[in-house]
């Protein structure tokens, strides 16, 4: 297996939603682990550096190149419905907090030190919005909603695994999309999950190292 690791840096609070509520207290949970400990799901993760590049190769003009680029991009991401024939060269890991974080925070709850709820109020809080009546410039009525969101300047690593040696023109793919995710999580068009994306391969940051391969078919 060869393994890349992409780093995603939260640069404003963010939100991975579990689609979840609490009733009564929390209408938008994340998504956390046993040890309440939140991470981004790999395929929630995936699908966004997908949309990424398929954004990317649309501003492509030339049909041919175009179509090059997104056989391409279907070997390394996979297409609906894959068969063992079109499945995706990639597997994306959930992005979590360090591994060695976790299994810190994971032997604290066994011996009782601190409490799956005390971990995830310590890496996250809750915003409340309201919607403004456009009539009144008020709060609308009942449009109170609560959201917990995830404290930013912390770092979630996703491990990326290849059944064989991605190609070049892959790599320059994987590394566009990881250098245009931007914004990631629930309310992303309002403010929230603003992030900042490296790739990673044995403690090196190899995220432009094919980046004009693909930038060469952009600016033609």
């Amino acid at each position: 297996m060869i393994q890349y690791t992409i780093k995603i840096l939260l640069l404003s609070e963010t939100t991975f939603s579990s689609g979840d509520g609490v009733a009564g207290i929390i209408d938008r949970e994340v998504e956390k682990d046993v040890d309440g400990i939140p991470y981004l799901r790999g395929r929630t993760l995936k699908g966004l550096l997908s949309e990424e590049v398929d954004n990317l190769i649309a501003t492509i003009t030339d049909s041919a190149t175009r179509e090059k680029w997104l056989e391409i991009a279907d070997h390394l991401f996979g297409q609906p419905g894959s068969t063992l024939n079109t499945q995706s060269l990639m597997h994306v890991g959930d992005a979590c907090l360090s591994e060695k974080f976790r299994q810190a925070i994971s032997m604290a709850i066994k011996a009782e030190q601190i409490t799956q709820t005390e971990t995830l109020n310590a890496l996250t809080t809750v915003r409340r919005q309201t919607a403004i009546d456009d009539n009144t410039g008020i709060a609308a009525e009942g449009s109170l909603r609560s959201f917990r969101v995830i404290l930013r300047q912390q770092t979630f690593l996703a491990n990326l695994l290849f059944h064989q040696e991605p190609t070049p023109p892959m790599l320059a793919l994987l590394q566009v999309s990881v250098l245009a995710l931007r914004r990631v999580g629930s309310s992303r068009n309002r403010g929230w999950g603003h992030i900042k994306c490296s790739l990673w391969q044995n403690d090196q940051d190899v995220t432009r190292n094919h980046i004009d391969i693909f930038g060469k078919e952009i600016s033609s």
